[in-house]
């Protein structure tokens, strides 16, 4: 019953009982909220390492002060943490105490008024249109696998979709009739993206003429991405299908899955799609992490007007 301490779970107890505070708060990451694997994991990995630095500190985490917190912050700051991770690592700290008070384990929520650390802002990296055909191009799809990553590839385009989403598509999950897709994104929360008639026709291609030679009888499932020995493919294989297309097609290593997300938000932008369309289609919580894209689009408009006036070279 949440809020009814057992006796081995009094702050007094130091640490240990901490550490099981830990694991009740990932267990509700998981099966409450329906975090991901990979997001269940960053959490209990960045508390397990507050805990441990509680423990050699002599610290009670039960009842830390916003002094003894920003220690632990600095303690990070000095071993070189990059800001983006002290931000990390401070969001599942507030989380967790958030938590703890709901769950009343704890009197007092000691991180919530410390302050995050300013992130430079950074625009995310995009890709061209023309860099997206000529990757499909560099794909020969004579053959199942190659049939598989160009209706990956056309799917990640025309959807906007995380690379975990993708991965946990089923056949049942692209609705054909409709022209449009089902994504489950953080938190297992549903959106419907629409899918244009291209992209439609080449993931018709793949079931009819990839999937069925990948799938293996053996081992029935519904997952729309199967690898070629018949098992449902992983973020981490996709995420490798990906890296081995843009080397194929001679472009920048660096490029990532998200780069196509990002891609997809800023062409909708500077397609006139409405700021709010675009948060709905991407499954942002908050509009202004959406908002970054606008600065994408303006440095865009900014590049093109660069090259094209023919005063832009003027001194």
């Amino acid at each position: 019953m949440a809020g009814t301490l057992q006796p081995d779970e009094r702050p007094e107890n130091g640490a240990a009982p901490f550490d099981r505070w830990i694991e009740r708060f990932i267990a509700y990451l998981a099966d409450v909220r329906g975090l991901s694997p990979n997001t269940v994991r960053a959490y209990a990995t960045d508390l397990n390492a507050f805990s441990s630095w509680c423990a050699r500190e002599g610290i009670d985490p039960a009842s830390i002060s916003h002094r003894e917190l920003r220690s632990y912050l600095a303690d990070l700051s000095r071993a070189r943490y990059a800001e983006k991770t002290l931000n990390r690592h401070l969001s599942s700290i507030r989380t967790l105490y958030r938590w703890l008070v709901h769950e009343e384990l704890v009197s007092q929520d000691s991180a919530a008024a410390i302050a995050s650390p300013k992130l430079s802002r950074k625009l995310p990296k995009t890709m061209s249109d023309e860099d997206v055909a000529d990757i499909l191009a560099a794909i020969d799809a004579s053959g199942p696998a190659g049939i598989r990553d160009a209706a990956f590839l056309e799917l990640l385009y025309a959807s906007g979709a995380r690379i975990a989403e993708v991965s946990a598509l089923t056949v049942d999950d692209i609705d054909f009739a409709e022209s449009q897709v089902k994504l489950f994104g953080k938190g297992s929360k549903e959106r419907i993206v629409p899918l244009y008639a291209h992209v439609l026709d080449v993931l018709r291609e793949y079931l009819q003429r990839g999937r069925t030679a990948l799938v293996d009888p053996s081992k029935p499932t519904r997952a729309l991405f199967i690898s070629t020995r018949g098992n449902p493919m992983s973020t981490d294989s996709l995420r490798t299908v990906f890296e081995k297309r843009v080397r194929a097609a001679g472009k920048d290593s660096s490029l990532t899955p998200h780069a196509m997300r990002h891609t997809f938000a800023t062409e909708l932008l500077g397609g006139g799609a409405d700021l709010r369309t675009v948060q709905e289609l991407l499954g942002h919580e908050s509009l202004s992490t959406t908002q970054i894209y606008t600065h994408v689009s303006i440095e865009r408009l900014k590049d093109a007007t660069r090259q094209a006036h023919p005063r832009s070279d003027a001194q």
